[in-house]
């Protein structure tokens, strides 16, 4: 059952990718970053199917990533990028339209498409390989370079070339406009469940603060032993993590209870335990 449900996530998450490649970003001409990118670029000028040149190029990636990234990650993407072949070659196109229309549209939801399908094998456990690995490699030769620069190095190259390719500067601009919005699709989708606030409470009254928070919100509270550096005495900061949408409630009870209390609120990207994400 387990290994169905992958395969389940699998086909739903590339046939969203294969949805913003094929009716999408190919009749726009763009090249969104990445070896789909390179792909689309490559059908452009010889007609070949999409998915099966995608599978050729990430067939030395993947040799590689057997090496560096382990055997269990890397059966388990080849399994994703034979699907995605599938799916984008015997199923999409030949029977899905391509929208024509504006290429600003085009690109925007081929954006949408990408990274929620993205977002859905990425969250299986998976990967469409691709520059990811190449991304991962990068980092391994230069480790001053993180894995999301490399990333951007790779697909800010894509995109120039696609301009040259597409013989069109546009194309580029589009690409970028795409890959932005696949970006923020995937930190959404992928992080955004998990997001919230992260609140530092300084107050005399953070003793009845935590109990409110504790009763109105049903959410934990810590209190960090602290010294006061002008003063020198002993305090505590109150510690607690809620959702965004929590956050002007928890203010209030602050204010209310101490309307000289100093808060400070950070954003918590990725916040995982009892009561958020397991």
């Amino acid at each position: 059952m387990k290994t169905i449900k992958s395969i389940f996530y699998d086909i739903l998450g590339t046939l969203a990718v294969s949805i913003g490649l094929y009716s999408f970003a190919e009749k726009v001409d763009i090249a969104p970053g990445g070896l789909s990118g390179i792909s689309l670029m490559i059908r452009y000028l010889t007609a070949l199917p999409i998915g099966i040149t995608m599978l050729v190029l990430n067939i030395p990636l993947l040799v590689v990533a057997y090496k560096f990234m382990g055997r269990k990650f890397t059966l388990k993407t080849m399994r994703t990028v034979l699907i995605n072949t599938i799916i984008l070659d015997v199923i999409v196109t030949p029977f899905f339209p391509q929208y024509g229309g504006d290429r600003l549209l085009g690109s925007l939801f081929t954006g949408v498409f990408v990274g929620a399908g993205l977002s859905v094998v990425f969250m299986n456990g998976s990967s469409t390989a691709g520059t990811d690995i190449i991304g991962h490699l990068i980092e391994r030769r230069f480790p001053h370079i993180s894995i999301g620069k490399a990333l951007m190095m790779v697909d800010c190259i894509i995109l120039g070339v696609s301009a040259l390719v597409f013989r069109n500067i546009e194309s580029a601009l589009y690409g970028i406009v795409a890959l932005f919005t696949q970006t923020v699709v995937i930190n959404k989708l992928v992080y955004g469940s998990e997001k919230g606030r992260n609140l530092f409470i300084i107050s005399q009254k953070s003793e009845s603060i935590a109990q409110r928070i504790l009763q109105e919100r049903d959410r934990g509270a810590t209190f960090l032993t602290a010294q006061g550096a002008y003063s020198k005495k002993p305090t505590s900061v109150l510690m607690c993590v809620v959702r965004v949408w929590e956050y002007h409630h928890i203010k209030e009870i602050v204010y209310e209870e101490d309307p000289r209390a100093f808060v400070i609120a950070t954003e918590a990207e990725h916040i995982i335990g009892e009561g958020f994400t397991r």
